[in-house]
């Protein structure tokens, strides 16, 4: 959804001679986009985990860089990606899922709602898309416990990470949706309003000629957008982790637990975004790492 010109690109008219060819095709059109998406999302974490890990606890602890820095070079190297299985697979399905579902029903609703101006079209089909994450809930919550260190040593793999939620009953596994539903909604809205910043950022960038210049601009262009949204939703994933670090006991509600937080942290802004600027600098990598490699793929497959 960060795309460029690879992004509008649809498949030609075929001619009567090719049309035995045509339902072969179509799959390919239809399956491209998950498979760059996916491609995409595992690039970007293998990259990016360790410094996940290292934003998160300043969310969580309120502590600063270098002290999260040194808790994670005593955990060990040994447990850098431990815990990576999860947002792996979550990230993989998450991101096939919205670029691939943004794709079929902006064409859907283009076919069955013409006369809707296209920027509705689309803004819908990304809202409809964006909300699939939260069907995938249960992997963003292990991946919360496995980067808590007071959780460490409670179980060692994915497996012992969901048996453990299991005997909280189905509703553990979802603890935090209303966040993450919060939080995907809200990205959503901002991601269409920053979007027409796309192009102007695109023309004060040099002109590409070259693959790797094109490399290059998407990768400004995607990590620009995604440094933004990625900072102005930082309160609501801190308060994501404080939920989804929980195992067992009452629910809280999101109020409830952001003004207990907001109490912790003396009532000032400056202490809620404490790891903004590595959360910053983790979405300027990432969303770029991601729409490069997305309109990478999309341009050779």
């Amino acid at each position: 959804m960060l795309g460029s010109e690879a992004h509008d690109k649809r498949p030609p008219m075929l001619t009567s001679s090719n049309q035995d060819l045509s339902p072969h095709l179509a799959d390919v059109g239809q399956i491209k986009h998950y498979f760059c998406g996916c491609c995409a999302a595992f690039n970007n974490v293998a990259i990016t985990y360790p410094v996940q890990k290292i934003f998160f606890r300043q969310q969580l602890y309120r502590i600063k860089t270098w002290d999260a820095i040194l808790q994670l070079r005593k955990d060990g190297f040994r447990n850098l990606y431990r815990g990576i299985f999860p947002p792996l697979m979550q990230k993989t399905t998450t991101l096939a899922l919205m670029f691939g579902l943004y794709e079929d029903l902006s064409c859907l609703l283009r076919k069955h709602v013409s006369n809707a101006p296209e920027f509705a079209t689309r803004s819908v089909a990304a809202l409809l898309a964006r909300t699939t994450e939260a069907i995938l809930t249960p992997l963003e919550r292990v991946q919360t416990l496995f980067q808590d260190h007071k959780h460490r040593d409670k179980f060692t793999n994915t497996y012992q990470a969901f048996r453990a939620l299991r005997c909280h009953g189905v509703a553990e596994y979802y603890r935090g949706l209303v966040p993450i539903l919060f939080r995907n909604g809200f990205s959503n809205i901002l991601f269409f309003f920053f979007f027409g910043l796309r192009g102007p950022i695109k023309e004060h960038l040099p002109t590409a000629t070259t693959q790797s210049a094109h490399l290059v601009n998407d990768f400004i262009c995607g990590g620009v957008l995604g440094a933004m949204l990625g900072f102005l939703s930082f309160p609501v994933n801190v308060v994501k982790a404080r939920i989804q670090s929980q195992i067992g006991g009452p629910f809280q509600s999101l109020p409830m637990v952001f003004k207990t937080i907001w109490i912790e942290r003396d009532r000032k802004l400056i202490n809620l975004f404490r790891g903004a600027h590595l959360n910053h600098h983790r979405s300027l990598i990432s969303w770029g790492i991601i729409n490069a490699t997305y309109e990478f793929l999309l341009k050779i497959v």
